[in-house]
């Protein structure tokens, strides 16, 4: 009874302890229920996301280590008493401070101040990262919200269409069975319509989601997503390349390392201890100064191991740092060829294939409703017109992310701030 009681006893403080915590974390955004601009939800984003404030904390974190690097070994005060008869008595008091040779302060700031520099970096590559998968995601929701009206206006066109067939049947022109095929082809629009929807929902949690929001409470995502990112030369990127936070967190890390080596190496060299105290002995009556200096001699530990270890996590460091310029070169180089295509494909949709697949549906219609075609024109001018304007949706979102994976790779806000499209861009 008494161990369950106590058991019981201390998980309340711990229940406390976990509540408090739970209360102490990542502040949660004010979203808004009013429509959502692209730079409201950026701001909501790098204000409240859980993953940026733990980045931020790591920094803090750094800075305190930096304070740590900074002070100087603690004297140390002892005492010693021999015979505890009081006539024969010596007692000796005795000040030590530890001296530290070899340069292991500065090679200890040097060291913390270059976790501080990397840490820092990591924050500004997390804050291009969540700027980058909230343009994403917000483009996202915008060519959902036009999919799901494209889809709705699809169903007032099939509802139209079933009404068209269902007079033509009455009247006696065609077979029942042409009204059967355009209540089936408004089935499978309707269809299309429950899964935009789905879509749009789908995109709302995302978004919210990355400000930390499980059910978004913004009325409407507004922007135009039609508005495409410019298109700037692969040259120009990759001259920001160099400045990216995530290469110039590979070189800190580098630098970090060997200045961790540095701190190793000053290692080597031994400490001195300078002492200072007075001896008192009883039996003669009289006190005694001491003075000491004490030096370890390096003779089996020269700390070569961890001398040895920090110069190998250089060169890796140094590795890494060559295949991160590798692979984010790699990364950029694709993901301006996708923005590229898009672009391209886009423009090919706006000039000949959306007006040609619309006029075809149009006229399909009209002249169904003369009489002048069947219903299996109809439904193939639709279905027609539908995946044209689907295709051109997608070519629209997979612009922006494209973008906004550029900006990830370069830190930048925005592509836009690099270069504006030339002319043979457009």
């Amino acid at each position: 009874m008494r161990l369950t009681l106590s058991v019981f006893l201390l998980a309340l403080p711990l229940a406390a302890w976990a509540q408090t915590s739970l209360e102490s974390g990542a502040p949660r955004a004010s979203e808004p229920a009013t429509p959502l601009t692209l730079k409201a939800a950026q701001e909501l984003a790098l204000g409240a996301n859980p993953e940026l404030s733990a980045a931020g904390r790591e920094l803090e974190a750094r800075e305190a280590t930096i304070v740590q690097a900074q002070t100087r070994p603690n004297p140390e005060f002892s005492t010693l008493i021999e015979d505890t008869r009081r006539e024969t008595r010596t007692t000796t008091l005795q000040l030590s401070q530890p001296i530290e040779l070899g340069g292991k302060r500065a090679a200890r700031i040097g060291a913390a101040e270059r976790g501080r520099d990397a840490a820092s970096l990591e924050l500004e590559a997390k804050r291009a990262e969540i700027r980058s998968a909230v343009t994403a995601a917000f483009f996202d929701v915008l060519v959902a919200q036009e999919r799901l009206r494209l889809a709705q206006a699809s169903v007032e066109l099939a509802q139209r269409a079933t009404g068209a067939a269902s007079r033509r049947v009455t009247a006696g022109k065609v077979s029942p069975v042409e009204e059967t095929r355009a209540r089936v082809a408004e089935a499978g629009v309707r269809i299309e319509s429950t899964l935009a929807a789905s879509e749009l929902a789908t995109a709302r949690k995302r978004l919210a989601g990355i400000w930390g929001n499980s059910s978004p409470r913004f009325e409407r995502a507004e922007g135009d997503p039609e508005s495409l990112p410019p298109l700037p030369a692969l040259a120009d990127l990759n001259m920001h390349l160099a400045t990216s936070p995530n290469l110039l967190r590979a070189r800190i890390e580098v630098e970090r390392r060997q200045a961790l080596a540095k701190v190793e190496r000053s290692q080597r060299i031994p400490d001195l201890t300078v002492s200072l105290g007075a001896k008192r002995n009883e039996e003669l009556g009289r006190d005694q100064a001491i003075l000491g200096v004490s030096i370890p001699i390096p003779v089996f530990n020269r700390n070569q191991g961890n001398l040895l270890e920090a110069l190998h996590r250089t060169d890796k460091a140094r590795d890494e740092l060559a295949a991160a310029g590798t692979r984010l070169s790699n990364e950029l180089a694709l993901a301006h060829e996708r923005l590229n295509t898009a672009r391209q494909e886009v423009a090919l949709l706006q000039r000949d294939i959306l007006p040609g697949a619309q006029s075809a549906y149009d006229a399909a219609t009209k002249g169904f409703e003369l009489g002048k075609f069947s219903f299996l024109e109809v439904l193939d001018a639709q279905r027609t017109s539908f995946q044209a304007k689907s295709q051109y949706l997608r070519a629209l979102a997979e612009a922006h992310r494209s973008a906004a994976e550029i900006d990830r790779i370069l830190g930048t806000a925005s592509t836009q701030s690099i270069t504006a499209p030339t002319a043979t861009q457009q």
